[in-house]
């Protein structure tokens, strides 16, 4: 009878272990494609824009504005495109990318003023949403064909918070409590929490692409995280990725290096220290650490690290980018 039951309960064991180590793969390992997304060009994205009729938005924190018929106007003739190591410029896009020394660390600011609002786009890795399905920040934006990228909210490391891409719902599970960054059909900026508003409701308001990381860094230019509310990890110095407005069009993509000898990393409330110094009314923290990566022109432009004994990218879920 003992026997018996010793070898019940090694089988068992041997179930229970096997069971345990399927759901860490299936959760951080297995590819789970859900669903394979066509690449659009910025004017077929003005275009469908344009036809579909936009209710007012809903606000819910600062910043949320209404779609306008401006908003989706075409964009400027092709002009001639001027190129160098740090800037950019084609009639559409200008782009200059600069250096700053803040905090111990460097910081390398993207400044991008848009003609029209579909040049910022955001991309799936493989042009695919779904679970464990990643690529480097470099090969998304390639295939993107994006003049600038930085890595995005890494969606697919967690099963909640809004997913809503280019004007579709990939997600529409709430992450209670969550903040997150609405860029609305206009390409103004929105902060919203995912508790207050549903994902449908936020498309209906506008929003064309919403990315659910957090927090916010800065609210009507106002410095929205207080030290009190940094704890673990975010009070920590790391790479940090963030993006700002500071105008209508006018943007700010923002990557800081850290944990390394050359660049000690930004806490929260350093990085929207940064940000509101470089004049962003709204801003707000993406996925940051190993995922910090800020490519121009298809060369990586700082030092992305996981322990900082490596200097490479880390494969991520999607990106932000500026198309041309």
């Amino acid at each position: 009878m003992r026997k018996g039951k010793h070898i019940f309960s090694i089988v068992w064991a041997l179930l229970l272990f096997g069971f345990t180590v399927y759901a860490a793969l299936d959760t951080f390992v297995i590819r789970h494609a859900y669903t394979v997304v066509e690449a659009e060009s910025p004017a077929e994205q003005t275009a469908e824009a344009t036809a579909e009729s936009t209710p007012p938005a809903t606000v819910i924190q600062a910043s949320i504005a209404e779609a306008t018929p401006e908003a989706t106007a075409a964009p400027t003739e092709a002009a001639q495109v001027i190129s160098t190591a740090n800037s950019y410029s084609d009639g559409n896009v200008i782009i200059s990318i600069s250096e700053v020394r803040a905090y111990d660390s460097t910081v390398y600011v993207a400044d991008v003023v848009l003609a029209s609002p579909e040049y910022l786009q955001t991309a799936f890795a493989n042009s695919t949403y779904g679970r464990n399905v990643t690529a480097k920040t470099s090969s998304i934006a390639e295939n993107a064909n994006a003049v600038l990228a930085i890595n995005g909210d890494y969606y697919g490391a967690r099963q909640s918070g809004y997913v809503i891409r280019n004007g579709v719902i990939y997600r529409s599970t709430a992450n209670r409590n969550a903040e997150d960054l609405v860029i609305y059909r206009d390409g103004s900026f929105g902060i919203v929490n995912e508790s207050q508003i549903s994902a449908q409701e936020l498309l209906n308001s506008g929003a064309w692409n919403v990315l659910s990381f957090g927090p916010a860094l800065l609210i009507d230019g106002e410095i929205a995280v207080s030290s009190g509310e940094e704890v673990g990890r975010a009070m920590a110095s790391n790479p940090r990725t963030a993006i700002g407005i500071v105008d209508d069009l006018h943007y700010l993509f923002v990557v800081s290096d850290g944990r390394t000898n050359a660049s000690e990393g930004l806490s929260l409330r350093e990085l929207a220290q940064v940000l509101k110094e470089l004049g962003a009314k709204t801003a707000y923290n993406l996925d940051g650490g190993g995922s910090s990566t800020m490519v121009f022109q298809g060369q990586v432009v700082n030092n992305p690290t996981s322990n900082g004994k490596r200097i490479t990218e880390r494969s991520v879920s999607d990106i932000v980018c500026i198309t041309c």
